[in-house]
């Protein structure tokens, strides 16, 4: 598998599941402009991989025509608690190099479960995706987009309670789909 397929899947999943579903009503403007950088990670050890997210950091600090990065890890982090791992280092990172308020960091995976949540809840899979990936977002745009839009704040509950109405059947479909037609 080429590096294009796996930004190929990333994409038709953002396409389906985070704009197709709204689950992030602030994506689309950035898909359809191209200001997402999509960058493929073949590292495997945190070390590693925590110097390429600094190098993405100030990657995307550098060009302020790029609105936001998602880091896909094509071989590693595939263990959910191992990736987890990564994300708290990655926020360590975000403070202790200066970009707190800057940056902060969402989190995607193929077997994301909310705390407290049964593996197989269909709520899961409003961060479900079909690589781990660290999507890095600019703070100063993300706060403007939410002051102009109608309780935010209700924004992860609705996602969830979309994800059950459709079904974890349904997401599993569409990621399998995704992943079978690179």
């Amino acid at each position: 598998m080429s590096t294009r397929d796996e930004v190929d899947q990333t994409k038709q999943w953002l396409e389906q599941v985070i704009i197709g579903l709204n689950f992030c009503p602030f994506a689309k403007k950035e898909f359809v402009n191209q200001t997402i950088h999509y960058f493929t990670s073949d590292k495997e050890q945190l070390k590693s991989a925590l110097v390429e997210f600094l190098s993405q950091c100030h990657y995307l600090h550098d060009n302020p025509e790029i609105e936001t990065s998602l880091l896909i890890y094509n071989q590693g982090f595939r263990d959910f608690n191992r990736f987890l791992d990564l994300v708290d280092y990655a926020n360590d990172i975000i403070v202790d190099h200066s970009f707190e308020g800057i940056f902060q960091v969402a989190t995607f995976h193929p077997e994301y479960c909310f705390a407290e949540a049964d593996y197989d809840d269909a709520g899961n899979f409003t961060n479900r995706s079909p690589y781990p990936t660290l999507h890095l977002i600019r703070e100063h745009s993300m706060e403007k987009v939410l002051s102009v839009y109608k309780n935010p704040e209700s924004i992860p509950d609705n996602n969830i309670a979309l994800a059950k109405k459709k079904g974890a059947h349904y997401f599993k479909t569409l990621l399998m789909n995704i992943k079978n037609n690179a």
